[in-house]
């Protein structure tokens, strides 16, 4: 058991920390973390079409049901808490008030890692303003001249998780995550996001190829795990070890 370690995960929408690192909270959160996702906006606009195709939908009643989806799949994850900021999306605008807000809850988490998307997203211009928006507040964080007396952050690393299409974003992932004890809580997270049902089987595949790249590089046939789901980020800042 990990004492009094923890995590943030930055997500644009609502969905997005279910997909791309849900196992990564649900086993950090066993591991004994604390697990804290913010999303800045519900995805209501843009990743919500399932719903905007019913009659009489409306913007609030979409926004009501991507919160219980979202709520419902962090439950499943026993992720320790979830934060809506309500920024909206499509597209998403974090302003300084938010941006500082954002700065607030890092302090206040004082987190060993953070998670948010990768550096580019030319799909979804929302998930790439989340990662910089995410570089700038932990900078900030760590400045001594913000907020003088506060607690100022240290350097927890920053892992970008997986795009959709992710050929095409320039992400390249140097870290793999063994998500498999894990992965029924991860399931059961996807098939809460009830909006988005024809990504359920895509992830389910993708932990699966990535358990595939996670067996050769931990050793293969010649001593590696044996993982049969898991998950890939890109780690933003260097790795610091005593030894190799």
């Amino acid at each position: 058991m990990t004492e009094n370690k923890t995590a943030l995960i930055l997500s644009a929408h609502a969905a997005d920390f279910v997909w791309r690192c849900g196992g990564a909270i649900a086993l950090h959160e066993k591991l004994g973390y604390k697990v804290t996702i913010a999303c800045m906006s519900y995805g209501e606009r843009g990743e919500s079409a399932k719903l905007w195709k019913q009659s009489e939908m409306t913007l609030e009643k979409v926004k009501s049901n991507r919160k219980s989806e979202a709520e419902k799949a962090a439950k499943a994850l026993n992720a320790h808490n979830i934060i809506f900021f309500d920024l909206g999306d499509y597209p998403l605008e974090i302003d300084k008030e938010a941006k500082l807000k954002i700065v607030d809850l890092i302090r206040s988490i004082q987190p060993n890692f953070m998670m948010s998307h990768s550096k580019y997203d030319q799909y979804n211009t929302d998930h790439m303003l989340m990662t910089k928006i995410a570089i700038e507040t932990r900078m900030i964080a760590q400045a001594w001249g913000h907020n003088p007396g506060e607690k100022v952050l240290g350097a927890p690393q920053l892992y970008l998780f997986e795009p959709h299409q992710t050929e095409q974003m320039g992400w390249r992932p140097n870290v793999f995550l063994d998500i498999t004890e894990v992965w029924d809580n991860k399931r059961k997270a996807i098939e809460c996001m009830e909006g988005q049902h024809h990504l359920w089987n895509y992830y389910t595949n993708l932990a699966e190829n990535r358990a595939n790249h996670f067996r050769r590089n931990s050793g293969g046939m010649a001593g590696g795990r044996v993982a049969k789901y898991a998950e890939a980020f890109e780690s933003m800042y260097p790795v610091c070890k005593d030894e190799l």
